[in-house]
């Protein structure tokens, strides 16, 4: 469905696929029912076996085709899309006016989602 379970925020030295270690810490105790994730290409190596042995979690990574030539829509990637547009409509979550990255993750969480439609 594509909501947001968990926000983490860190340092742009650390690759997305390394900081994926602090968004599942704990994952199950939230959300016990979660069985599968989708991620784009960033998250290839580890991470699925990692997911799958201490999570019992399936990683799928969304892949382009290989003959692809221009624009095609990827599956599953809409989601994330309109997660992220969502919460750009906000003036205070556009851009980063926080001294710590613990500040920006409680905005998010904060923020309410009055007047938008799912559809």
């Amino acid at each position: 469905m594509g909501n947001l379970l968990r926000i983490v925020v860190h340092s742009a030295g650390l690759q997305d696929r390394d900081g994926a270690d602090f968004v599942f810490e704990g994952i199950k105790d939230e959300y016990p029912a979660l069985s599968k994730v989708w991620a784009d290409q960033g998250y290839t190596g580890d991470l699925g076996d990692y997911l799958r042995r201490e999570y019992k979690i399936d990683l799928e990574i969304v892949e382009k085709p290989a003959d692809q030539k221009g624009f095609v829509l990827l599956p599953r990637r809409w989601v994330v899309a309109r997660s992220l547009a969502w919460l750009n409509r906000y003036r205070r979550l556009s851009k980063d006016y926080e001294c710590r990255y613990e500040y920006s993750e409680s905005w998010v969480y904060i923020r309410p989602y009055r007047g938008l439609r799912v559809s």
